[in-house]
């Protein structure tokens, strides 16, 4: 089925966020000339246009994640037992910015913003500190981290092996996507093509010594949270995935040993029907590429799997209550789309870091969702349906379209070169604040429905002294380890990072093992490398 042009749609206001077609009324003629059956697919088999699984959540719910990090290793501990004990199936590690960037809490541009949008790790204590009593054996542990995932993953792994558990059973992703740093989120360090080589190391090092690993999660979430359109998210993040794919090709992989453990992350919004055809859409698209233009034959290489989280850009600090029912409403979109992990926002996280009561709400909406509703009871609850049939075909045209012209400029990280994902993701953001500026964009408790006075709420406070405390810690660390091993070890991943022959992860890792903090590391790679200046491209 082709899209309908947009021009030739009458009523502009019949769109979907996208732009694409909304009719009023769907009927079986919206879907001639294709047969349901053969379109719609079975759950479970190619293209996995009605999920990966053939019984999805009748067999057992999605992973319910909390992604929760602040202030110091301990504080999140605390909150990590917090949530295993509120039944969260999975932690999601946020980090604060200077982890973030590979600065080490004590370096000056650290200054300000130790512990404040996540927990600051530093060196193998600190991981131990926030792994404390966790079982992570048992446990599945995701990470959002990008420019210096190798550092942090390789951290946990020796936790684990500390705990007596063995790195190849160990679970869990590391988002590790540092090309949509590039175009919406801006925690990169090095220039694209060594952080893509840094990514192929992490590939080639999890293969053989973390299998069960998902090894990067490349992630649409960023990039609509900047004001991509579901069109835009899908496009984009399927077109960093083939650069990796490609990547990994060229250093010598092959694609049946490490597709299997791609894995994507993308945003769920309050539109629940243009939502479920966003994700059935992807699903279809990258089956297709994984078989057709890269040759995947095992069935796990095709399958898109997916994390969700729940948008965190449509939370309002007016009326923050109201964010439970947004909330609520977004989950329900990922788990109707065929999501393998969810994460929900807390409804305060447009005023400031979740309180505990709030994280445990969040939680609890999709326990609700799980074990009060009937949605998990049947596969794809959509398939078949007018509407959303329709839609996710719309979806596919136009993303294909996207894609294609990414594909003209040279792929994804070419086009970064020239601004182009960046340039139009900021003209959908800008229209977006144009409609709810005009009120042609409802948001409730922002431009209608508000009321006189809102009433009071006390945030979540990070300690002040975290900063001074884990500055401390590093002195006496860089005081009580053995300074000549460590610097021999540095000087390993220096010389690691000019020969392209080398996998930097096994010299890493044994610095980190010394002492070594996560600045030093990755320092190391910035003296070969440099770091990426988009002033220099743009």
């Amino acid at each position: 089925m082709s899209a309908t042009p947009l021009s030739s749609v009458p009523n502009p206001s019949g769109r979907t966020e996208s732009g694409l077609p909304f009719n009023a009324r769907y009927e079986a003629a919206d879907l001639e000339g294709w047969i349901p059956a053969e379109r719609i697919g079975v759950p479970g088999a190619f293209p996995y246009t009605r999920g990966i699984h053939s019984t999805m959540y009748v067999g057992r719910p999605w992973t319910m994640r909390q992604y929760a990090g602040f202030g110091s290793a301990k504080e999140s501990n605390l909150r990590y037992h917090q949530l295993v004990k509120a039944g969260t199936g999975g932690l999601s590690v946020a980090f604060d910015l200077p982890t973030q960037m590979g600065m080490d809490s004590d370096a000056p541009l650290a200054q300000g913003e130790v512990g404040k949008v996540g927990v600051a790790i530093d060196s193998l204590d600190d991981m131990r500190e926030l792994f404390a009593g966790i079982p992570l054996g048992e446990v599945s542990t995701s990470m959002t981290i990008n420019a210096p995932a190798c550092i942090l993953l390789l951290l946990y792994q020796i936790v684990a092996e500390e705990q007596g558990i063995a790195a190849a059973d160990l679970k869990g992703t590391i988002q590790n996507d540092v090309l949509k740093e590039y175009i919406a989120r801006g925690t990169y360090i090095y220039p694209p093509r060594e952080s893509i080589r840094l990514i192929t190391d992490i590939f080639k090092y999890c293969q053989t010594n973390l299998p069960q690993w998902n090894t990067i999660s490349i992630s649409g979430y960023h990039m609509a949270e900047a004001g991509a359109t579901p069109v835009q998210e899908v496009a984009f993040t399927l077109a960093n995935g083939i650069e990796y794919v490609r990547a990994a090709l060229a250093a010598g992989l092959e694609i049946d040993d490490f597709a299997p453990r791609l894995a994507f992350f993308f945003v769920s919004r309050t539109t629940i029907l243009e939502e479920v055809a966003k994700f059935r859409a992807a699903r279809r698209i990258w089956a297709r590429v994984m078989r057709d233009e890269f040759g995947a034959k095992s069935e796990k290489s095709q399958m898109l799997r997916f994390h969700t989280q729940t948008a965190g850009v449509q939370l309002t600090a007016q009326q923050p209550e109201v964010n439970l029912v947004r909330v609520a409403v977004q989950a329900l979109a990922a788990v109707f789309g065929g999501t393998q992990s969810l994460h929900t926002n807390s409804f305060d996280e447009a005023i400031a870091l979740p309180t505990e009561k709030a994280a445990r709400l969040a939680l609890r909406t999709q326990q609700v969702i799980a074990f009060e509703t009937d949605v998990t009871k049947t596969v794809d609850p959509f398939a078949g349906s007018y509407a959303v049939e329709s839609l996710t075909d719309d979806m596919e045209v136009e993303v294909l379209r996207l894609m294609a012209k990414i594909e003209e400029m040279g792929g994804a990280a070419a086009a970064i070169e020239k601004s182009f994902q960046k340039s139009e993701i900021e003209r959908s953001a800008y229209e977006v604040t144009r409609e709810i500026d005009r009120g042609d964009r409802v948001v409730v408790g922002v431009n209608k429905f508000q009321i006189s006075e809102e009433e009071p709420y006390t945030p979540l406070r990070v300690d002040p002294t975290i900063g001074a405390t884990q500055c401390e810690k590093l002195k006496t660390l860089r005081a009580t380890r053995d300074s000549a091993a460590v610097d021999a070890a540095l000087a390993a991943i220096k010389s690691a990072a000019a020969d392209i022959n080398e996998n930097l992860l096994p010299p890493m890792k044994l610095a980190l093992t010394l002492g070594a903090t996560v600045g030093e590391v990755a320092d190391q790679l910035r003296a070969v490398w440099g770091v990426y200046r988009p002033s220099e491209n743009f």
